[in-house]
């Protein structure tokens, strides 16, 4: 019996080594310069020999490409070919049209974004940057997009206390885990989040849940602008074309069994 046990709670053969693989393919999320095997090991806590060793393997696969000049690597064409085709299958490509709707609308940006671990990645919308395709990746905690995908939070998310430490980014920023629950409760009494200055002085956004029928957030969908002109007053003005849009994509984005 206990080495049935043991065998049971033991990791799959290779299993580190996908881990370690993995890893070093999120170290390029911050969309910065090539990395070198140096920076690899010094973000993964590796040697360098160990770090060189995995990404030569994902070269290999076209998942890395390393410049032959510099020696430095950075994410390869498999991997532009694995998020072009993600992209399309999730129906993304669907979701523009409606953002930009929404955006013409209320005079405000439009993001939809999903949770990844401790962020909010926005995949389509205004701070998806044209030159790369790549949307901005935001805290949860600081964040109406975030708010709303930890009010309905989908099975498997995390809660407010694996966050870690809630960094402050501007005075009004929620660092208490146990004001961020309370923020969240009332997120979920209203139906929607705001962040009024919470990640960047000047800057206002409401969000709405993309909702699933299990009542979970499959997506969030935000407008974003100034406190001038998304006010108090016109906040239910706002909610109404969100809320408009966040059921259109409800039906592009979700198969008929899974929708409200």
């Amino acid at each position: 019996m206990a080495e049935a046990v043991t065998a049971a709670q033991s990791p799959p053969a290779g299993a580190q080594a996908v881990q370690r693989a993995l890893g070093l393919l999120h170290c390029f999320h911050d969309n910065g310069p090539d990395l070198s095997a140096s920076d690899l090991a010094r973000r993964m806590g590796l040697s360098v020999s160990t770090a060189h060793r995995l990404a030569r393997t994902l070269v290999s696969a076209a998942f890395l490409e390393q410049d032959e000049h510099t020696a430095r690597y950075r994410l390869g064409p498999a991997v532009a070919e694995l998020g072009q085709l993600t992209f399309h299958q999730r129906g993304l490509h669907l979701a523009a049209p409606e953002l930009d709707l929404l955006s013409r609308r209320t005079g405000a940006a439009a993001d939809l974004a999903i949770r990844s671990g401790p962020h909010a990645v926005i995949l389509v919308g205004a701070s998806v940057r044209p030159d790369t395709g790549l949307g901005l990746r935001r805290p949860l905690h600081s964040t109406a997009l975030g708010k709303v995908l930890l009010a309905w939070p989908r099975p498997g998310d995390a809660g407010v206390a694996t966050l870690g430490p809630l960094a402050p980014f501007t005075d009004r920023t929620i660092t208490a885990p146990e004001r961020l629950a309370e923020e969240l409760a009332k997120v979920r009494t209203a139906g929607h989040a705001l962040n009024d200055g919470e990640s960047e002085t000047g800057v206002r956004t409401v969000a709405v849940p993309v909702l699933d029928g299990a009542g979970q957030a499959r997506f969030a969908l935000a407008v974003r602008s100034t406190p001038v002109h998304l006010t108090d007053e016109r906040l239910d003005w706002f909610l109404d074309h969100a809320r408009t849009c966040a059921a259109a994509l409800a039906v592009l984005l979700l198969p008929p069994d899974q929708r409200i």
